[in-house]
């Protein structure tokens, strides 16, 4: 062998016949499994907005969004490990729900309140009072949930009453509220009624609770 087909074949040798292959699923496969994950948590979400947790099957959710029954555990790997899964979606949205109307600087910091209870209103009537609140519904039944449910509806409800408490403590500084407004407390006070009265809303088919709740709360928080 000549030294140029020597060469020849010391590249050939050197280099890989092929590349290599890629580990795990492909790209296609990975976004299709995202999809069908975010259809089951959208769904799951509406269902539990009208009934609780143990009330919803996951064969109902599944043959909502289509995906086959043997299927369930590619996505989540237990009921119990959805359900904080749809938890954490809930309360993601609804923290967004919040900023929007809290952070929103052309309206004064108690006509942003007086904006999210109306648009709460306006959504519990566009749905014609069945859904209510995800996570007061999962805490009307904690007894038959797993422990770490608690944990989790409690810390989610700390975050909304830690929003609400700055959007208060906006109020007093722009002097709409008693200057000496402990607006933690207002704040928790707040979301206490507030789930209350989303509950009776549900019961009746009414804003009327809504509606004497938050003008209760205005009353009462508002300077004369």
């Amino acid at each position: 062998m000549n030294d140029a087909a020597e060469d020849n074949v010391n590249r050939a040798t050197s280099q890989e016949p092929f590349a290599p292959r890629r580990r795990g699923r492909p790209p296609r496969a990975e976004a299709r499994l995202a999809d069908a994950r975010e259809r089951l948590l959208r769904e799951g979400v509406a269902m539990l907005t009208e009934r609780g947790f143990s009330a919803v099957g996951l064969d109902e959710i599944l043959s909502a969004v289509g995906v086959p029954k043997g299927s369930f555990y590619h996505y989540f790997g237990s009921k119990a490990e959805f359900g904080l899964a749809l938890i954490d979606a809930y309360a993601a949205f609804f923290a967004n729900k919040l900023d929007r109307w809290f952070l929103d600087e052309t309206l004064s910091p108690l006509a942003r309140l007086g904006a999210f209870v109306e648009d709460a209103r306006a959504g519990m009537a566009r749905y014609g009072y069945r859904r209510g609140c995800l996570v007061g519904n999962l805490g009307q039944e904690i007894s038959a949930l797993p422990d770490n449910f608690r944990e989790r509806l409690n810390s989610v409800f700390v975050d909304w009453e830690a929003r609400t408490a700055l959007c208060l403590e906006a109020a007093k500084e722009a002097g709409e509220i008693d200057p000496e407004a402990d607006c933690a407390r207002l704040a928790t006070f707040f979301w206490i009624g507030w789930e209350g009265a989303v509950l009776r809303a549900k019961l009746e088919h009414s804003p009327a609770p809504l509606e004497r709740f938050a003008s209760g709360f205005f009353a009462l928080i508002k300077r004369p």
